[in-house]
């Protein structure tokens, strides 16, 4: 059988490698590395070809279909094909990172950083005007709407004269 022949493999493996190929496509894989990988997660999964021979009865390992998902996903589909790396070129996992140098400061960004907090600091006191400027004008409103609506009696208790309240206590409280 010539290398690559997919002969030996039955209708359902075939049916598998083709949707997960597709599943690479749809997150910007190429279209001959999409197949590579499809066929090695069917390999993984069920140990190869299944149609003749020993090892027809084995289950089917999940793992590998599970792994792919987590891997790549969006962000890897989000990159344009020329910055997405291949496994072989990414870093091992056991290599430590180098160092990374304290930032300093550069009179730019303190240049920048302080003119953000001058408008920062001209934005709160503007703020503040306004609300003063607001309650200022509000409080002769108020001191109308609630004008009357309270009466102190002798006895230190207060009373509502308003007409939409009614008697309160028993009492008449509209102004006489």
């Amino acid at each position: 059988m010539p290398r690559g022949s997919k002969a030996a493999y039955t209708n359902k493996q075939k049916r598998h490698a083709e949707r997960v190929e597709e599943g690479y496509e749809d997150r910007g894989t190429g279209k001959d590395e999409a197949e590579r990988r499809a066929w090695a997660t069917v390999n993984a999964m069920t140990g190869g070809g299944k149609k003749s021979g020993s090892g027809r009865g084995k289950k089917i390992n999940e793992a590998p279909a599970r792994k792919g998902g987590r891997l790549g996903g969006k962000a890897a589909a989000a990159k344009k094909p020329a910055a997405r790396k291949s496994p072989a070129m990414k870093i091992p996992a056991t290599k430590t990172p180098a160092k990374k140098t304290p930032a300093t400061k550069t009179p730019a960004t303190k240049n920048m950083a302080e003119k953000i907090s001058a408008a920062i600091n001209s934005a709160r006191k503007t703020v503040k005007k306004t609300a003063a400027k607001i309650t200022s004008a509000l409080k002769p409103a108020v001191k109308k709407a609630t004008a009357g609506t309270c009466r102190k009696q002798n006895d230190g208790t207060q009373t509502r004269s308003d007409e939409h309240f009614g008697p309160q206590d028993g009492r008449e409280t509209h102004p006489a």
